[in-house]
């Protein structure tokens, strides 16, 4: 089995992000990068699926973005995966395109399995894992708590969280699978990690080797912090409460 892991580069979540002056985007000076943090937990459990015995026979990450990207790729390497594939491409891609540049690399490597993370911190789009199963007609399983290779590899059983409580869904490979918070803890990356990726290979690419034209069909205009929230007021009881409410905020 070879399973094709996707990582995106994301302002780290413990980075205090602050919007440029001209609403363009966010100011990147003195802001932190690491690998979103869903997709981690991708690359952990393809890592532990090998660990316990299954057939996984490489771990393949790949990125979609310049050259700085090359930083959460090498510390994929580190914590296991076998080598790495950059896409060199803008970075602000709508969902589409990237899933359309996943597509074009899957069929080259022609991998068993799409584990990726259910979406980014970013921009929380939550489409991509969805895009890429429809443009292979591909099965899915979304939102993924729990994995568990069935038949040797040729299944997946997949528990996922709904509103109801747990749901449980069984495709066939090749599919495409995309991970919850819930999936695992990713591991720490130790340092004798960090120097076997440095000998792990790299191979860059482009949108043009693989055959895509990029067609950016949505643009961000402009962002805007959220509105402060206003102090809270004091009642005096339930009966000011009601009636401040009917009276003053109209929401009774």
């Amino acid at each position: 089995m070879r399973i094709l892991v996707p990582l995106k580069r994301v302002p780290d979540p413990d980075t205090r992000i602050r919007i440029r002056a001209d609403g363009a985007g966010i100011e990147t000076e003195g802001v932190s990068f690491a690998i979103n943090p869903f997709d981690e937990i991708a690359l952990e459990e393809a890592l532990r699926l090998r660990e316990s015995g299954h057939p996984v026979d490489e771990i393949v990450v790949v990125s979609i973005g310049g050259a700085e990207t090359t930083e959460q790729l090498r510390r994929g390497l580190a914590m296991g995966a076998d080598r790495a594939i950059r896409v060199e491409a803008p970075r602000e891609l709508p969902p589409l395109a990237v899933a359309k540049l996943l597509a074009a690399l899957v069929a080259s490597e022609r991998p068993d399995l799409v584990l990726m993370g259910k979406q980014a911190i970013d921009d929380d789009c939550n489409q991509t894992g969805q895009m890429l199963a429809a443009l292979l007609d591909w099965p899915q399983a979304t939102f993924a708590s729990r994995i568990e290779v069935l038949e040797g590899g040729a299944r997946l059983r997949v528990a996922r969280e709904v509103d109801g409580g747990i749901e449980t869904v069984i495709v066939r490979l090749p599919a495409v699978v995309t991970t919850d918070l819930r999936l695992n803890e990713p591991r720490y990356v130790a340092l004798p990690g960090i120097m076997r990726a440095k000998n792990k290979p790299l191979a860059e690419t482009t949108p043009a080797a693989l055959g895509v034209t990029l067609e950016v069909r949505t643009r961000t205009l402009s962002l805007a912090p959220p509105p402060r929230r206003s102090r809270g007021q004091r009642v005096a009881d339930a009966a000011e409460l009601v009636r401040r409410l009917r009276e003053e905020a109209k929401v009774l």
